[in-house]
């Protein structure tokens, strides 16, 4: 951990103290890491996919609908769970009578 410097001071190595998790063993770390990535990948991007593709749907390129299309299919595990909480029915019309 401590290393002897040429003046001989101890110094202590960037990585330990930047650490923000040097408490925690690895094995903890790395679930955690895993656990924020599912988190990400399951329920963050997909909510901002669905966002995203609700307002450029009708007004897209065709680049940009092929890059809709590969993101779908990318994150589909994660639209898949958040579809039944999701209501994208037509607004209802007011007709003047």
């Amino acid at each position: 951990m401590l290393k002897n410097d040429v003046g001989g001071r101890q110094a202590v190595e960037c990585w330990q103290l930047l650490h923000p998790l040097r408490f925690l063993s690895m094995d903890i770390t790395v679930a955690l890491l895993y656990l924020v990535l599912a988190g990400a990948f399951l329920l963050v991007v997909p909510a901002a996919l669905y966002f995203y593709l609700n307002t450029r749907w009708y007004v897209a390129s065709s680049f940009e609908r092929a890059f809709m299309y590969f993101l779908v299919f990318m994150f589909f595990p994660g639209l898949l769970l958040l579809a039944p909480f999701l209501n994208f029915r037509p607004k209802r019309r007011e007709i003047a009578s």
